[in-house]
């Protein structure tokens, strides 16, 4: 049987049920196997006698076995299981050692297999590491190689050469550990170089010849680069493997996401002329009719916009910019500069709540404009999964009909039966609640490709949005709106009782001077807050938020102790605080006597969470106490205070986030988290980036360094499996550039047909298609 990279492991293994153990590591197929790569590799291992052996210190050495006994462990069940070694026949000057091997074990199988195997007079290469125990060198559990025909090795110098070399080691469970990973890995190695065809290259081999990694060598071939990592003879070879696969990675991400933009830019769109400058046209009027001025950030961006929704190509661009930037009102100029040239655009929101938000703001601001205008302008119609099926009917015949209009959707746009002939511009609101499938599916909707304006308040760094956003022209949006205050950020111990205190009475003085308050909890009730994510409230962590997002689900960004030390990851963390907790205990605190307080979650009707917030705008119930379905989008100038519970438990650039909720109508804002953390923890490390910066991208770039990429951009949202396996957005930068000019080179010299180069051409589909899991996480 044919043995290749799309091989079953079940197909491979001569231990089928080992196939079964590795599929809880996402390892179904050789490739699988291949690409579940080791996180770090031990140092070899130095020869010699046993008189050279020094305590604490690795050392393998021959040796004949001079006794061998079981001991029952009296005290409990169990026996000791000593193997007397020494070395006298093969040290060929110096005095020779004596030594022994001690093993422990409550099964007497073991114990037994171990006698018939460790005999006295048998040859065998140890590899451990020594202590001593009365006065005789002595080594726990080593590894043991008979040598003999038929048995682990057929002569000394093979097993030696085996237990010296650097071994990598894999994440791996108490049940199956790192060392059978690595067995059925190199079982799959050694079975596809012996009964397949090798592993083809993807990089081109123009590529590799002059690609080098920081020591000057060249990159290997895929197939030397596996072998490197999972066999490696030198430490040196297993990191010479390692960013081979990693530059594969670099140059498979850029290169399809270059091949994608080239692509796309073949298209035609409907040209939209920039009326900006004529006093007439929608975009002027609006401008006219503002009661404030645009920031020079916002202007650069328009202009921008503008320049691109005038090509007869769609524009692809991603607006980046911080919470409260003014991202809506740019958003609004494009919409209406296609709407003035006669056609469509539809800005989608993530949730119902941020969809009714944008589209009370943006008929505001058309009703403000229809004044000017004598009443002539442009519908704005809205489009969600609670609309009856009357209403919803009028708003798909109405856009159907190909007549100019703005809609506002939610998820609502990707389905079938939203149809828009003349759709001219596609914004989507905070890209990270979107998969990269759920984008181009609106580009069918219309007659020819609609412009695309990606916006999002995420800070990003430059390099993770290159890897990510690759097809995106990046347009940043800098600068606050004139008014805006810098808010006050304060780290809370929840211990400290007579400062929660304060805080509390804080809250109830803001409230008593007209002015709202947020306090936020990771979980609902209970029962979510008595686990980690994978509960109800954070079940948006597996399910890439389609369902959930249109209704405004519950996200919790919970901090899984990405780069915290075993120690302190293993400690156990209290349950929660959940939304039906805090509600409680506020509501009968002194420090809210007489105060209305409300609940807001994901759990909650459509219509209960309009009344929720309208109450909350108006003063009627000035504390809400929420999960964070609050933390996208939602605007209520009277709010001041936030308090974050659990903030040790929440992503940075989730807790910047939620602390864009407040001073967003010019009154100075608060925000309180409320802290569990240990003062020296890796939590706290965190908490006090936020106190202390209230920059997105320094803030971003703290999160990737204290929590790992994998969390914040990666794919543990969605539950879905990473091809970006060792690529550090990051850390990586210098060679995604690298990666990005040899990609357009590839490119450049194709004409775009890679239609010669098989291999390279499958890897962009296969990262296209999984591309629809890397969604950027708050």
């Amino acid at each position: 049987m044919s043995v290749g990279l799309d091989s079953l492991m079940s197909s491979v293994l001569s231990n089928t049920r080992r196939a079964s153990s590795l599929k809880r590591f996402g390892i179904l197929t050789v490739e699988d196997a291949l690409t579940y790569y080791p996180f770090r590799v031990t140092d070899p291992v130095p020869q010699g006698g046993l008189r050279s052996a020094k305590v604490g210190e690795p050392i393998a050495f021959r040796a004949r076995i001079a006794q061998a006994r079981a001991i029952p462990l009296h005290a409990r069940s169990g026996s000791r299981l000593e193997i007397t070694v020494e070395d006298s026949e093969f040290t060929e000057s110096g005095p020779s050692g004596i030594a022994q091997l001690v093993f422990f074990s409550y099964k007497k199988n073991y114990i037994t297999w171990m006698l018939s195997k460790l005999r006295t007079g048998e040859e065998v290469v140890v590899c451990g590491t020594p202590t001593v125990f009365n006065n005789t060198l002595q080594f726990a559990h080593p590894e043991v190689l008979v040598i003999g025909e038929g048995f682990d090795a057929g002569t000394a110098d093979e097993a030696l050469e085996k237990v010296t070399k650097p071994v990598p080691v894999y994440h791996a469970t108490a049940r199956f550990s790192s060392e059978r990973i690595h067995e059925c890995i190199l079982e799959a190695l050694t079975a596809l170089e012996d009964q397949g065809e090798g592993v083809p290259d993807i990089i081109p081999e123009s590529v590799r010849e002059v690609t080098t990694d920081e020591n000057g060598r060249v990159l290997l071939s895929r197939g030397d680069a596996f072998r490197a990592i999972h066999r490696p003879d030198s430490v040196a070879a297993f990191h010479r493997g390692i960013y081979t696969m990693r530059f594969e990675e670099a140059f498979v991400s850029q290169i399809s996401l270059l091949h994608t933009r080239a692509a796309t830019q073949k298209t035609d769109a409907f040209p939209c002329p920039d009326v900006t400058a004529q006093p007439d046209s929608l975009p002027a009027r609006l401008l006219e009719s503002l009661p404030f001025d645009l920031t020079d950030g916002q202007r650069e961006v328009t202009s921008q916009i503008s320049h691109d929704l005038a090509s007869v190509h769609p524009m692809q661009r991603l607006m980046q910019g911080e919470v409260g930037s003014g991202k809506t009102i740019v958003a609004l100029l494009a919409m209406l500069q296609v709407v003035d040239a006669g056609y469509q655009s539809v800005l989608v929101a993530p949730t119902q709540v941020l969809a009714e938000q944008h589209y009370r703001k943006i008929t505001e601001q058309c009703e403000a404009l229809g004044a000017v205008l004598d009443g002539d302008v442009p519908p704005v119609v809205l489009l969600t999964g609670a609309l009856k099926l009357a209403q919803r009917r009028r708003v798909l015949a109405l856009v159907a009909s190909g007549e100019p209009c703005i809609v506002i959707a939610t998820h609502s746009a990707f389905s079938k039966t939203f149809q828009a002939p003349k759709l001219a511009l596609a914004i989507i609101d905070e890209q990270h609640r979107f998969g990269v499938e759920q984008r181009d599916a609106l580009t069918s909707k219309s007659e020819r490709t609609p412009h695309l304006l990606v916006m999002t308040a995420t800070p990003i760094p430059r390099t993770a949005a290159m890897t990510w956003f690759g097809d995106l022209e990046i347009s940043e949006l800098k600068g606050l709106p004139g008014g805006r205050k810098p808010i006050s950020t304060f780290v809370i111990p929840e211990a400290d009782n007579k400062l929660m205190a304060t805080m509390l009475w804080h809250l109830r003085k803001r409230i008593d001077a007209g002015e709202r308050a947020y306090v936020v909890c990771p979980a609902i009730d209970e029962a979510s807050a008595a686990g980690e994510p994978g509960d109800a409230e954070v079940s948006a962590k597996k399910s890439a938020h389609n369902a959930a997002a249109e209704i405004g689900a519950d996200y919790v960004d919970l901090f899984d102790d990405a780069g915290m030390d075993d120690t302190e990851a293993a400690e156990p963390k209290p349950p929660l605080h959940s939304v039906a907790e805090i509600s409680t205990r506020f509501a009968a605190l002194p420090q809210f006597s007489g105060i209305s307080v409300a609940t807001l979650t994901g759990r909650d009707d459509e219509e209960t969470k309009t009344r929720v917030m309208a109450d909350f705008a108006s003063g009627a119930t000035p504390l809400l106490v929420s999960t964070t379905v609050i933390e996208v989008g939602v605007d209520v100038s009277a709010a001041s205070c936030i308090v974050i519970f659990d903030a040790d438990r929440f992503g940075l650039s989730q807790l910047h986030q939620l602390r864009g909720r407040v001073g967003r109508g010019g009154t100075q804002g608060w925000a309180f988290l409320v802290s569990r953390a240990e003062p020296d923890s890796v939590a706290a490390q965190r908490l006090e980036v936020i106190r202390t910066s209230t920059d997105g991208a320094t803030i971003a770039q703290a999160d990737i360094e204290l929590r790992g990429v994998g969390d914040v951009l990666g794919d543990a949202q969605s539950g879905g499996k990473s091809s970006l396996k060792l690529l550090r957005v990051v850390k990586d930068a210098p060679l995604i550039t690298q990666a990005r000019e040899e990609a357009q080179k590839v490119l450049d010299a194709s004409g775009g047909d890679l239609s010669a180069q098989p291999q390279l051409a499958g890897a962009i589909l296969d990262f296209m298609h999984g591309k629809e899991k890397y969604l950027t996480r708050t």
